[in-house]
């Protein structure tokens, strides 16, 4: 079997799994469900545990020997090559408080870099996908980033920025807003969505996971973006920070000018 076909096979079986959780998702969102707080501080609901269930069920019939770090149940001890990345719902915080911005997050990394990911709304939007050496697709189009490469008139957006604001970036982060065309926060899976789709140039965090961000890594790199973290870094287990950028010019200008620490 050629490696290309496996791994259309393998983001067949993610977007398999994603459809499942999202139908999960969607029923528990509608009902209501209550809200436990994990020993870190953020809530879960049995909502995230079902649909990790069902994402696990669904990559273990496809690729058994493939072991899966997820959000709720961890990560399986294995020498494979491959791990699959599973946040079943990213933005519980949203979920729990009743408005639709969360999605599903299902990846593959292989020998370090990842390779493939899916990206799916339960409340609807368009689901995006990518795998590499193939174009990336949001709501089923191929999607574009934009041909944007400075800070002036960029149109930029931040999610989470605890760590940032409280470094001496903010002051240079700052000072970049006022040259921007738009700045806004769109935050979660929507702000990368927008990106691959050339509707922003850029998008800034200081706090994230990798199981946050790994399948929007592959759907903005596939859609010609640049994705590294706030040093310039690029992605892997432990990457807690990312600078996406439509360009190179852009992501290069944008890590100089913000120098995070």
């Amino acid at each position: 079997m050629s490696d290309a076909f496996e791994l259309d096979r393998l983001l067949s079986a993610a977007e398999r799994a994603a459809d499942r959780a999202k139908q999960i998702a969607k029923r528990w969102f509608e009902a209501g469900v209550e809200v436990e707080i994990k020993a870190d501080s953020t809530p879960v609901t049995q909502a995230d545990r079902e649909c990790e269930e069902a994402i696990r069920a669904i990559l273990k019939r496809a690729a058994p020997g493939i072991p899966i770090y997820g959000e709720e149940f961890g990560r399986e001890i294995s020498d494979s090559d491959d791990l699959w990345l599973v946040d079943p719902i990213d933005g519980t915080k949203a979920f729990v408080r009743g408005y639709p911005f969360f999605s599903t997050q299902i990846a593959l990394m292989r020998r370090g870099e990842v390779v493939l990911g899916v990206s799916a709304l339960p409340m609807g939007g368009g689901d995006a996908r990518a795998r590499r050496e193939r174009a990336a697709f949001v709501a089923g189009m191929p999607a574009r980033v934009s041909s944007h490469t400075c800070i002036d008139g960029a149109h930029l957006s931040t999610g989470n920025l605890k760590s940032l604001a409280t470094s001496s970036a903010w002051a240079r982060l700052g000072a970049v807003i006022p040259r921007l065309g738009r700045i806004r926060g769109y935050g979660d899976f929507l702000h990368y969505h927008m990106l691959a789709l050339g509707q922003l140039d850029a998008v800034i965090e200081s706090d994230v996971n990798i199981l946050d961000i790994a399948a929007l890594s592959v759907i903005v790199e596939q859609a010609g973006g640049v994705f590294s973290d706030l040093h310039g870094q690029p992605i892997t287990l432990e990457t807690s920070s990312v600078l996406a950028a439509a360009t190179p010019q852009l992501h290069a200008e944008l890590l100089k000018t913000i120098a995070y620490p």
